[in-house]
């Protein structure tokens, strides 16, 4: 049997501003408003190949320990939308400048990471 979706994860307006390069603004059924920036989007890809990623940033971080300082990171420039279309009524695919297209970013992950303490609250776990 299906889990019911949560009905708060359910868009009522979504837009995506690629030619201003602003971002997506989505108001959720629940009246609250999101903001994502195209580099926030980029960082917290769903894809198998950024998760894997993040993963092997994470193990190489714990054996780095707490003492170590980190490297100062390579410029790169700030990924920007190329691209956007929907997929089906459930998610959104964005195609990145870095060249990068694989992540689809379903609504109800796009929810779960809202850059918002209240959602942060309410939708992640503690240890995520």
């Amino acid at each position: 049997m299906p889990i019911p979706l949560d009905s708060r994860k359910k868009p009522a307006s979504v837009k995506i501003h690629v030619s201003t390069g602003a971002g997506v603004d989505i108001v959720w059924a629940d009246g609250h408003p999101s903001h994502y920036d195209f580099a926030y989007l980029r960082e917290e890809c769903p894809c198998a190949s950024c998760n894997e990623e993040r993963n092997k940033k994470a193990v190489l971080a714990g054996f780095a320990g707490p003492s170590s300082s980190p490297l100062l990171p390579m410029y790169k420039p700030k990924p920007r939308a190329q691209s956007a279309v929907p997929v089906g009524n459930y998610a959104i695919q964005i195609s990145f400048t870095d060249g990068h297209g694989a992540g689809i970013f379903s609504y109800d992950h796009l929810r779960s990471i809202c850059p918002c303490p209240d959602c942060a609250r309410e939708f992640r776990s503690p240890g995520a």
